[in-house]
């Protein structure tokens, strides 16, 4: 027995553990998930019997007081992982119910929904023919809810006739589903967890245990902790793409913990665009004394997308696939564009957002520079290789209300901040910076939205790969060399996927870093 490898068998069972922990709470249970909640579910009976009562004892119907009036709070919610559409609930095409609620032994004498999770959840009740009642049951439209959105529905209900008086009143039956759900689909009741589920928590607890054994080995056989192999000593320049600036500027944060040695300076405006990001490697480049002929060791620019290899001392590395996506201002009463219909936009043929169901307000085209990856593309997977209109205005502000135009900007928050303010506007822009403006709505392309499903069906075809470019082939020692493994690595990984963007080490063919 003392030969037997207590630390790799250790170390083995803290790898299982949160491995079998992810796949239960996220392959097996977090997908697709339609959930609810009963969160209130009283009876008023005693209530309006007391003489402080109030407006308890004014509760009518037709002028005849409640039967035994009871309230019921419910929370429909997404509890999954992934967003649910309209056209994801189980029903017939034309049935616009999604989610029908009863309550046996009573009747509904009255309903509103409240507390929406967002305030964009609004239009979907609005004359929706999915929102009705009758007798005991509360039909509820198919609305769109993105990860973590919820609605409430509080109802006023009374004993039916039928039902003998002083039964009590049985659970409230909630019936949906919702395609390629857990579980066949449909929803389920959620309970409200702080923290995690009960075996993910079962799951934490032998992981600590396993940690203190683990910890308990190594003090006690003096060994020293390493840093990890892909950090290294230096500053790190960074520079290139508006759109995926946020991943950098997190992932850089959070080398500088892991390294202690490694300096990453990130300046406001250190972020320009994909084209304007490999200038300035190419210059520096040019500008640096490398007697021992190998690339730049401290310099990485990102890019939305391949560029020309006009610049052969420039070496591309696929990091990530990518999603865009269209985002509108609220008021021009748009969710969905074909693809033909987003390139008549783009080509001054449909000038107002009437001609596509939508408000009557002229259609203001908020673009990125030329030099910006997210508007080439735009130009190359959406627009079928055609520019946009030429520019009406230099500057987005002086844009006439009452004429349609386009006007370019120089950065994605920006870009951003100005189809939020102004009337009628259409932009693009990365998906995971668009999730940052609840103001704004994302516009699906042809019905579908932006996700790495759609991209993979081939049905959503606004995405590109993004890359980083070095100068020359930077020494493995070099900083450089050890940001590019990091972003490669678990850590690094977990970074992108926060940002809704897919690792290309994960894919079948990482070179190529394609939707499969």
């Amino acid at each position: 027995m003392n030969g037997f490898p207590w630390e790799s068998a250790i170390a083995v069972l803290g790898l299982a553990i949160p491995v079998i922990a992810a796949t239960w709470e996220f392959a097996l249970v977090g997908r697709k998930r339609l959930g609810y909640r009963v969160q209130m579910d009283t009876t008023a009976t005693d209530a309006a019997n007391s003489p402080y009562a109030g407006v308890l004892q004014q509760m009518r119907r037709n002028d005849t007081p409640l039967l035994d009036p009871s309230f019921v709070l419910l929370r429909i919610q997404n509890s999954g992982w992934t967003l649910i559409d309209a056209g994801d609930y189980v029903v017939r095409d034309d049935d616009q119910v999604g989610v029908r609620a009863s309550f046996p032994g009573r009747r509904v004498v009255g309903m509103v929904v409240t507390e929406l999770s967002h305030d964009y959840l609004g239009p979907c009740f609005e004359g929706a023919a999915g929102l009705r009642t009758s007798d005991s049951l509360i039909e509820l439209p198919r609305v769109p809810l993105n990860r973590g959105a919820h609605y409430k529905v509080l109802a006023v209900l009374e004993r039916d006739p039928a039902s003998a008086a002083g039964q009590e009143f049985p659970d409230p039956v909630i019936v949906a589903g919702v395609k390629g759900g857990v579980r066949g689909g449909r929803i389920k009741r959620t309970a409200s967890h702080t923290f995690a589920s009960k075996p993910v928590m079962v799951f934490i607890a032998l992981l600590v245990l396993v940690a203190a054994a683990q910890s308990f080995t190594t003090f006690t056989r003096g060994n020293v902790q390493a840093a990890p192999l892909d950090c290294a000593k230096g500053t790190l320049t960074l520079v290139g793409s508006t759109a995926f600036e946020p991943v950098v500027r997190q992932a850089a944060k959070q080398y500088e913990k892991t390294c202690p040695d490694a300096r990453i300076p990130l300046p406001e405006n250190s972020f320009k665009g994909s084209v304007a990001g490999l200038d300035a490697l190419a210059t520096a480049g040019k500008d640096a004394k490398d007697p021992g002929g190998h690339g730049l060791p401290d310099r990485l620019a990102f890019t939305d997308g391949a560029k020309s290899d006009r610049r052969p001392q420039l070496l591309p590395r696929p990091v990530a696939l990518s999603l865009f996506t269209l985002v509108v201002n609220k008021d021009t009463g748009i969710q969905d564009l074909s693809l033909k219909q987003v390139r008549q936009i783009y080509a001054g043929e449909i000038t107002n957002w009437s001609q596509v169901n939508g408000n009557p307000l002229p259609i203001h085209l908020i673009s990125r520079n030329p030099g910006s990856g997210t508007r080439a593309t735009l130009v190359q997977q959406v627009l079928d290789g055609e520019e946009p209109m030429k520019v009406t205005e230099g500057d987005c502000a002086a844009m006439e209300e009452n004429r349609p135009g386009r006007c370019e900007v120089d950065d994605t928050r920006t870009l951003l901040n100005t189809v939020s303010t102004t009337p009628g506007a259409l932009g693009h822009s990365e998906v995971g910076a668009a999730l940052t403006h609840d103001d704004l709505r994302q516009v699906r392309i042809d019905g579908y939205s932006a996700t790495l499903e759609g991209a993979d069906e081939g049905a959503y075809p606004y995405w590109q790969t993004e890359f980083a470019y070095t100068y020359g082939e930077p020494p493995a020692d070099s900083i450089a060399a050890g940001f590019l493994r990091y972003l490669a690595n678990e850590v690094g990984k977990d970074i992108l996927r926060s940002h809704g963007h897919r690792p290309c080490s994960e894919l079948a063919k990482p070179l190529l870093c394609r939707p499969t």
